[in-house]
């Protein structure tokens, strides 16, 4: 996919590892500006510095999507740094433990809620203030295929997926008219540190879902950055409030 992204600026959350870093990269690699975004500071610093050490422009701010001055404060430095914001990736996410919803704990819930839906909220909040302020702008919300279907023992982390689809939905209706275009996407099982920890830590339950994957191997970080690129494109002018889902046919069924 030859999609350019010269003299425009983006933004990616959860860049430190897996399909957050590979985004980010593929937005470099584009010819965008990129701010990277992620509560680990080593690892989105190391990232930032790669790709600056291939002579891209690329900043790193440590941000914990959770907090919704944080967030204010990544919007800003990106703009203070680059001049505009022209994409957005709200990436960043955490899983759960796998429970049943009698024994899970109120704590895991808050926490997987906050960061993976009113993180994206408050991300989308700042987003599009100034994208509002240019007339035009493209922001790609990180779902998964459990935003639509359902996975027993993993109740808050659908929750918290469900409700980004919503958000991503209302939204998109919201600033299509400005010149803003919202969607998501919806990876299923991906090739990222964080299935490797829960195979590691949920081996029985991961394998299950695993095995129900109709294309037989987990997806790669570099087909989902391909699907986010193409969705902040002029390719995807015509795509709306929808969610994209990269996930070997899982859904399908």
């Amino acid at each position: 996919m030859n999609v350019s992204f010269e003299n425009q600026v983006a933004l990616v959350t959860g860049a430190g590892s897996g399909i957050g870093l590979v985004t980010a990269r593929a937005f470099a690699e584009a010819g965008a500006s990129v701010a990277l975004a992620d509560v680990d500071e080593n690892a989105v610093h190391a990232a930032a510095k790669e790709l600056a050490s291939a002579g891209h422009q690329a900043m790193a701010v440590r941000c914990n999507v959770a907090d919704e001055a944080a967030v204010a404060a990544l919007v800003e430095r990106t703009v203070s740094a680059f001049g505009r914001l022209d994409a957005a990736f709200n990436n960043a996410g955490v899983h759960c433990p796998v429970a049943e919803t009698a024994e899970a704990s109120g704590e895991d819930f808050d926490r997987v809620i906050g960061i993976n839906l009113r993180g994206v909220w408050s991300c989308m909040k700042y987003e599009l203030r100034q994208m509002r302020t240019q007339g035009r702008g493209a922001i790609v919300n990180c779902a998964s295929q459990s935003g639509l279907v359902g996975t027993a023992g993993l109740g808050a982390y659908t929750a918290s997926k469900h409700g980004v689809l919503g958000l991503t939905k209302s939204a998109a209706l919201e600033y299509a008219p400005k010149g803003i275009r919202i969607n998501a996407v919806c990876p299923g099982s991906t090739d990222t540190p964080m299935v490797a920890n829960a195979l590691a830590n949920e081996p029985d339950t991961m394998q299950a879902v695993m095995k129900e994957i109709p294309i037989g191997r987990l997806g790669r970080p570099e087909e989902i950055a391909a699907a986010v690129l193409w969705l902040c494109s002029p390719g995807a002018g015509f795509a709306i409030g929808h969610a994209l889902v990269m996930d070997g046919g899982y859904t399908a069924r």
